[in-house]
């Protein structure tokens, strides 16, 4: 969560009445109304504004609260039409009655909820299986609050394995690294700087495809090392980093210095991609099938399909968890093994986790993962057709090609083709203008893609590629389930449109699309910036990694 500033209301509020914009309101002392015709009868319609800073003296109607909120929140962007996001914004109905009818159950209330506890033993179990856990060894693992909490927890098991290691071989243990690219996502990094983990950020190039670059990791890992986190799905492009090929590296430095390094792969996006598509990774192993892989994370509300909320951390073997961070836990008559960041969370989401488990099982996962990627690929292809933008990401180009070769050699596959023809990769178009585009139509800038489509309620971030490559900038859209083929060709009808507007628009008139307004909240209470302040930002993008958008 952003961090936020305590607001001063009475100096905000004084500077609003001053503010010429806000002349014709009045603003009534009034006495408290418990009820009222209509929502819009009551005081808050026209003379009084619902309290913002400061909780008020007396309250007030539930009907004129909820209506005054909700037309609020209609200011909010669409969640169906936020293509920035990889979290699901779509469930059916009968998933939805489930978490609405559990909203109240506490996940660390063990004995109080036997059943929701048996479920999320399944879940474990179930994702475990699809990760390959391998005979012999006893996996173990939690559901969390998403990704962050999940990668947190990895990394703090393999930061007490590296220190147990040494403290019985008596070195020194007060100077751990942490291997990543610099694509990774901020939260790979937080670990890094809140648990006292040197993070070495290795840059990333096209040449790599802008993903951890292998030789990079050979020549960056020592005795201090703690493990590599890999990312099976860039939040940038969609590339999946090259799980084999890093544990072969490691193999390799293992056989000439002794030193086990191992590999935790963020699959926060791939882990419900990749074991249902038939591309896979692209005939590589990345999973638990790698002895150096011990252990994956992945966001259920992700491509698990679940509303936000709920993450997933798995072990290949209990011994891979260091008993002493387990705790064990005697609450409310129970006694219960844990190993979390939190403590209360929400259980509905975990149920919601097992019902599609069940509800769809596999053919009906790879059914979902399958149609996303067509429809990546079909977006692909159609924007590179326009000869106007290149795609960075590459899902729709054949199994081993990488490079862009003109609009004259798009083609469209038969309807029989799957992922298996294609590049392994997350169901992402990532695009930019083509250098023909930028020489004949110099004055437009990409971002304004950005702010006429959003005019036409799509979300779609113009962002920077990660350091050493942030002169190019891309747009970024994520097909999830909820992009159906319809909506898809409008999109692709909406951007042609966009950009054909741009092109015929005059230098002068493309300043009116730029960002316009930053709201009082954003202004007074939020420590960061925001788009067009963010020359402002007290920490550089070429300063290790940013946010991207998740």
């Amino acid at each position: 969560m952003p961090l936020a500033r305590h607001v001063d209301p009475d100096a905000i509020v004084q500077t609003l009445h001053d503010h010429p914009s806000k002349a014709h309101k009045h603003h009534f002392q009034t006495k408290s109304a418990t009820s009222s015709v209509t929502p819009y009868s009551s005081r808050y319609a026209s003379q009084q504004e619902i309290s913002k800073f400061r909780i008020p003296q007396q309250g007030a109607p539930a009907d004129a609260v909820h209506q005054m909120l909700k037309d609020e929140l209609d200011l909010d962007g669409r969640p169906n039409l936020n293509l920035a996001s990889f979290v699901g914004t779509y469930m059916e109905r009968e998933a939805e009655a489930l978490m609405v009818e559990n909203l109240s159950k506490n996940m660390s209330d063990a004995d109080e909820y036997p059943a929701m506890m048996a479920m999320h033993a399944r879940c474990v179990s179930i994702i475990a299986h699809l990760w390959g856990v391998q005979k012999g060894e006893t996996a173990i693992g939690s559901a969390t609050t998403g990704s962050s909490e999940a990668i947190h927890l990895g990394g703090l098991a393999m930061k007490r394995r590296w220190q147990e290691k040494r403290e019985k071989e008596g070195k020194d243990k007060s100077k751990p690294n942490i291997i990543m690219g610099s694509n990774a996502q901020v939260a790979l990094e937080k670990f890094a700087r809140y648990f006292d983990v040197e993070a070495r950020i290795l840059d990333v190039s096209e040449k790599s495809l802008y993903r951890l670059d292998p030789e990079l990791v050979k020549e960056n890992v020592d005795e201090n090392t703690i493990g590599v986190f890999v990312i099976l799905g860039s939040t940038y492009t969609g590339h999946y980093e090259p799980v084999q090929e890093i544990s072969n590296i490691l193999d390799e430095y293992e056989k000439k210095t002794g030193i086990d390094i191992p590999i935790h792969v963020d699959a926060a996006s791939g882990g419900f991609i990749a074991p249902f598509t038939h591309a896979h990774v692209g005939g590589r192993k990345w999973n638990f099938q790698l002895p150096r892989v011990k252990s994956i994370n992945s966001s259920g509300h992700k491509f698990g399909l679940v509303y936000a909320g709920v993450g997933w951390i798995i072990w290949r073997d209990e011994s891979y968890l260091p008993r002493h961070l387990i705790f064990e836990l005697h609450y409310l008559g129970g006694t219960e093994e844990s190993f979390t960041l939190n403590f209360s969370r929400p259980g509905a989401q975990i149920i919601a986790q097992y019902y599609n488990l069940i509800h769809l099982g596999f053919e009906g996962y790879r059914s979902i993962m399958e149609n996303c990627l067509a429809n990546a690929r079909l977006l692909s292809k159609a924007l590179e057709k326009t000869g106007w933008y290149v795609c960075v990401s590459d899902i729709h180009r054949k199994k081993g090609e990488h490079i862009y070769k003109g609009p004259e050699e798009v083609e469209y596959g038969p309807e029989e083709e799957t992922s298996a023809d294609y590049n392994a990769g997350l169901p992402v178009v990532a695009f930019h203008f083509s250098d023909e585009f930028k020489k004949n139509y110099s004055h437009v800038k990409q971002e304004s893609v950005s702010t006429l489509l959003r005019a036409r309620q799509y979300i779609i971030p113009n962002y920077p590629l990660p350091p050493q490559c942030q002169s190019t900038e891309i747009l970024r859209v994520v097909v999830r389930e909820s992009m159906s083929l319809d909506l898809l060709d409008r999109l692709i009808t909406d951007i042609i449109a966009v950009t054909e507007q741009l092109m015929n628009s005059d230098p002068v008139d493309l300043a009116a699309f730029q960002p316009g307004a930053t709201s009082v909240e954003k202004m007074h209470s939020s420590r960061g910036v925001d788009h067009v302040n963010k020359h402002k930002a007290k920490r550089p993008m070429s300063e290790g990694v940013h946010r991207t958008v998740c």
